[in-house]
């Protein structure tokens, strides 16, 4: 197959247009491990650890609902001495979610994240910005995504990671901002500076937003509506109050903070899209659910 032949699926999405609202996998923890050499298609379960450190870190996570991403600074070369790092992070509600860090030389040390994920974990830290850039997993997720992680880590060194996979190949790059929970997708590296200063300064736009990891994918694509209906608001600033359903259609209503109306009512359609490939590994077709907006009311 030639280069002019070959299927990229981030370029095929934005030909069709896949809608990303609602796109956002759920979740309300995160943990992170710094790894410096080449990433298994399967990220932390692919690594040759010891196996009960592997096992025991997979085993907490699951029972914590928790994602495992492996993590490495972008271009940064560190000597192997170095202790690499791992972090549990937390989506709690509030503006700075909680976070525990610590370091590790040998997979024993491992069994700190286990121990870690039993702790609430400490308040008030920065956000940590994650860029999908698992070339294992998906070509698109590393051509689109390491121009963003350099052009991020230039502005903000201390808060950007590349991270593997973390869903979605189709809309990259795709940058996640933990433990506020906010998927982002669709980006290059200016428009991946805007958005995440923008998301830094507290407010979050509907232009790139896939959703927030903490609703369903149809509340997410109605903050989306209102975000882009009324313009960017904080992560808290919209809150699910109702959601209904009748078949397809759904009815979600959301409660807002002032300057934003009190309270809104969105109308959405869902349907499966037709079957596309979806990924630039995966071959088979397969069809993606979207929600379309039909009516948004202020109450």
């Amino acid at each position: 197959m030639t280069a002019a032949q070959r299927f990229f699926c981030a370029e095929a999405a934005r030909e069709r247009g896949d809608p990303m609202a609602g796109t956002a996998p759920r979740g309300l923890a995160w943990v992170l491990v710094e790894h410096r050499g080449g990433w298994p298609v399967n990220g932390f379960e692919g690594l040759e650890l010891e196996p009960e450190a592997k096992t025991r870190v997979v085993e907490a996570a699951q029972a914590a609902g928790a994602r495992i991403l492996l993590v490495r600074r972008h271009g940064r070369r560190r000597h192997d001495e170095d202790p690499r790092r791992w972090a549990v992070l937390r989506h709690d509600g509030s503006g700075g979610g909680r976070q525990t860090w610590g370091t590790w030389r040998r997979d024993e040390d491992l069994a700190g994240i286990a121990a870690a994920l039993d702790d609430p974990g400490e308040t008030g830290r920065p956000p940590v910005v994650l860029v999908c850039a698992h070339a294992q997993h998906d070509p698109c997720c590393a051509v689109r995504g390491r121009p963003v992680a350099e052009a991020l880590d230039e502005r903000w060194p201390e808060l950007v990671w590349e991270c593997s996979h973390v869903g979605g190949d189709r809309f990259a790059s795709n940058v996640v901002v933990v433990p506020d929970g906010v998927y982002y997708g669709g980006l290059d590296a200016p428009s991946s500076v805007a958005t995440v200063a923008e998301h830094l300064a507290g407010r979050v736009g509907a232009a790139h937003l896939r959703g927030y990891t903490d609703l369903y994918p149809p509340q997410q694509a109605a903050v989306a509506a209102a975000l882009g209906r009324f313009g960017p608001a904080g992560r808290h600033d919209w809150a699910v109050t109702g959601t209904a359903r009748d078949g397809d259609r759904w009815w979600i209503r959301l409660t807002g903070l002032p300057p934003r109306p009190g309270l809104v009512e969105v109308e959405l359609c869902s349907r499966a899209a037709p079957p596309h490939r979806l990924t630039c590994r995966g071959a088979a077709p397969s069809s993606a659910r979207v929600y379309e907006l039909t009516a948004l009311r202020v109450l």
